[in-house]
């Protein structure tokens, strides 16, 4: 059974070999992951396999979320402020021959687990869908469509438990 460990992005990693079936996501991890690193607008973490092979990759920066865009019975519970902050996992991508193996679902887990642990104050953890395929991805662990924005999907951070 191969294991994986996630880890940050950096230059000794082989990024030319990974494949999703996505160009726009290969081509980000291979040219454009570290541009985003440098100018410090995302994080990228890899999942590794135990051949130091890249199974998966995602992107983590600052976002925020309006208020009155969250769903009623989310909103109520949370102060008046106009904007929330939020983590936006802005690209999550898994290599072709590791898909269905519940990869997303433990980067999603990593993403969480990397909030909490930097004790970043984030209300939620949001995700801009590029797809209906993407979007079933994201409901089926525990992200709930955001009304009035096209396919922008959030999970509480308080609810992160059904990901976890």
């Amino acid at each position: 059974m191969t294991s994986y460990v996630t880890a940050v992005l950096s230059r000794d990693h082989d990024r030319n070999g990974f494949r999703c079936g996505v160009e726009a996501l290969d081509r980000y991890l291979r040219e454009f992951a570290f541009q985003d690193i440098k100018r410090r607008v995302a994080g990228c973490f890899i999942m590794l396999d135990d051949a130091d092979e890249i199974a998966a990759f995602y992107t983590l920066a600052a976002t925020s979320v309006p208020l009155n865009l969250l769903p009623p019975a989310a909103a109520k519970k949370l102060p008046r402020y106009p904007v929330l902050p939020a983590m936006l996992i802005g690209r999550l991508a898994v290599a072709t021959k590791r898909q269905g193996l519940g990869i997303g679902r433990a980067l999603i887990a990593d993403a969480i687990i990397r909030t909490e642990s930097f004790r970043i104050g984030a209300y939620a953890l949001i995700v801009d869908a590029k797809d209906e395929r993407a979007s079933a991805f994201y409901a089926a662990n525990g992200f709930a469509p955001i009304p009035d924005e096209a396919r922008r999907m959030f999970l509480s951070m308080g609810d992160r438990a059904a990901t976890a």
